[in-house]
């Protein structure tokens, strides 16, 4: 990997980890997509697995009080469900059809996230009350995308955005949530796939980046406020989005 490369890695690991330590979601959404323009989608999702999981487990002490633990649970539990089903989806991935899926689901998400910042500016209610078999489908479908392309947030936190959460405890859950099935997800490509030692070096260098990120991150979180924070997510989660699918669009022309 050229220079260049390294640093797009490291930029994008620390901007990633700062959004993440500020709101409690948003390493995965934001790094998986960047990181597919630097290296192929099975070390991108490995890189990913790798680094959040040790961050997760970084930046949540101080946090575990506003954790909701039955609601962690039913997450967790409906995650270890979805999971056999994304790692046999990402077995027999096509790298292309990974990048359109990183892509649109990414981009579909700044999108509804800007739908409900607008939502709750006009003092709505939330669409929906939260409920144990909710809880487990959302867990589910983290558990597929986790696998699949490292995105264990945004089935999380849409489901609990519309479910009208409040923001201390979507930002503790996530982040509990996180350290939880980023280690069992990484247990498992590790034991039913194989994780490179490349990857493990690669992510061991990154790592650094991702604990600067956090500690920028965490007072920074508070600074900012939910308004602000919600305008730079979706900001940073359109534009990777954007990236990734002309990224997947310009792999398909060129016929790699």
């Amino acid at each position: 990997m050229t220079i260049l490369g390294w640093v797009g890695l490291a930029a994008t690991t620390f901007g990633a980890a700062l959004l993440q330590a500020a709101g409690g979601f948003g390493f995965a959404v934001v790094a998986t997509p960047l990181f597919l323009m630097f290296v192929a989608p099975a070390t991108a999702v490995h890189l990913v697995i790798i680094i959040a999981t040790a961050l997760s487990a970084a930046v949540l002490p101080g946090l575990w009080r506003a954790v909701e633990p039955r609601l962690l649970l039913r997450l967790l539990a409906g995650s270890l469900a979805g999971l056999p089903l994304g790692l046999a989806a990402f077995r027999h991935s096509d790298p292309t059809l990974v990048r359109v899926a990183a892509g649109t689901m990414v981009l579909g998400f700044a999108v509804l996230l800007a739908l409900l910042h607008r939502r709750t500016r006009s003092g709505r209610a939330a669409p929906f009350a939260m409920g144990r078999n909710r809880d487990f489908a959302a867990g589910v479908v983290s558990g597929v995308a986790t696998a699949l392309v490292g995105m264990a947030g945004p089935p999380v936190l849409i489901y609990l955005l519309l479910a009208g959460a409040a923001s201390q405890v979507i930002r503790a859950t996530l982040l509990a949530y996180f350290a939880l099935v980023y280690a069992v997800t990484l247990a498992a490509h590790a034991a039913a796939i194989g994780i490179p030692g490349q990857s493990w070096l690669s992510a061991g260098v990154l790592l650094p980046f991702a604990f600067l990120g956090g500690l920028v991150g965490r007072p920074l979180g508070d600074r900012l406020g939910a308004s602000g924070f919600a305008v730079l997510a979706i900001g940073l989660l359109a534009a990777a989005g954007l990236f990734t699918l002309a990224a997947a669009a310009g792999l398909a022309g060129g016929g790699r």
